[in-house]
């Protein structure tokens, strides 16, 4: 059942869009499911997923041309450089990867926890090299944006502790 998750995610995403008229509560709760099921199947805590969703801040639909001439896609602002093989990996068309990987909020996270998790053992399990190797393989890139994670994690820490105490 496990190696089967991503072929049903994605077979929905590329079959199922999103309903015109769905609600931002349907698509909230959709986004939970989707990173729930992403964490259990990759192995990758679903607060680093949901860390590395707020911090790319991208879009369902959205497609972000980057100097290299790569673009980012979707939510996770996933890499086109991706494409070709996360195309193999849910047997489709690089086309229809693309597609899904901008609108479908699934697939696009689902795509997302398989980088880290790819990132992850490239690194031998170590989780903020991994987060670093998401966003680039360049040292002073990767560092640059393991410092943005690391502040807005400090951020939503401090946040969280000042409504509790409330």
């Amino acid at each position: 059942m496990k190696r089967f998750l991503p072929i049903a995610l994605t077979g929905l995403a590329l079959v199922n869009q999103p309903a015109r008229g769905q609600t931002p509560e349907d698509t909230g709760h959709e986004t939970v499911a989707c990173l729930n099921a992403a964490s259990q199947h990759e192995r990758v805590p679903r607060s680093v997923l949901l860390i590395l969703l707020y911090v790319e801040g991208g879009r369902l639909g959205s497609t972000v041309r980057n100097d290299n001439g790569t673009f980012d896609l979707g939510p996770m602002q996933v890499n086109s450089s991706h494409v070709p093989e996360i195309a193999r990996r849910w047997h489709t068309t690089p086309a229809r990867a693309w597609r899904a990987l901008r609108d479908s909020p699934c697939a696009n996270i689902e795509a997302g926890s398989h980088i880290l998790t790819d990132a992850l053992r490239e690194t031998h399990g170590d989780l903020w090299q991994a987060v670093a190797f998401y966003h680039s393989h360049t040292p002073r890139y990767g560092r640059a944006y393991l410092q943005r994670v690391w502040t807005v994690t400090h951020d939503l820490m401090r946040t969280a502790n000042k409504e509790k105490g409330s």
